[in-house]
């Protein structure tokens, strides 16, 4: 099972004020001032790199290596993928049976899949005509009277709950 924990948990002693870094360089080495403005890889977790490189290597073995370089996707097979793989884990399935992956891990990989694809502009844009714009911030705005005519909200019922007992 991939990263099921990380060991025991240890509280993070609290960092020491430190001077921020933005726009800090060392004058010394000019490649400071050039490599700081370029695309940060270092801003992605290594882990959850290797992970998603794990995903891949499925697909990889089953379908063979960047095949969707070659023939393209259709952006309705992975928005269902993605969603199978997002409503398995939210309904509490952590792992995909049938590769034993992370279904987070696999619906990043989906999403990894679609995003190549789009930027070599080889996918298949099947998706429905476009509804109007706004529609989310209209129903943000349903949701947010509906809060204000409840504001006593009950206690959700979670796997929290369920494990307190």
């Amino acid at each position: 099972m991939l990263f099921k924990s990380y060991g025991p948990k240890r509280k993070r002693p609290k960092p020491k004020s430190r001077p921020k870094l933005e726009n800090k360089t060392k004058d010394s080495n000019p490649k400071d001032a050039v490599g700081t403005k370029k695309v940060p890889f270092s801003t992605v977790p290594s882990p959850v790199i290797a992970e998603i490189g794990n995903a891949m290597l499925e697909g990889a073995r089953k379908y063979g290596r960047h095949n969707y370089r070659i023939v393209g996707v259709r952006a309705s097979v992975y928005y269902d993928a993605l969603f199978r793989h997002l409503t398995a884990w939210w309904e509490g399935e952590d792992i995909d049976r049938d590769s034993g992956v992370n279904h987070i891990v696999k619906a990043v990989a989906t999403l990894v899949v679609l995003r190549d694809s789009m930027l070599n502009e080889n996918w298949i844009d099947d998706r429905p005509p476009k509804v109007k714009t706004g529609w989310i911030q209209e129903l943000n705005l349903k949701a947010k009277e509906i809060i204000e005519k409840y504001p006593n909200a009950l206690k959700p019922y979670t796997e929290i709950d369920k494990n307190e007992k």
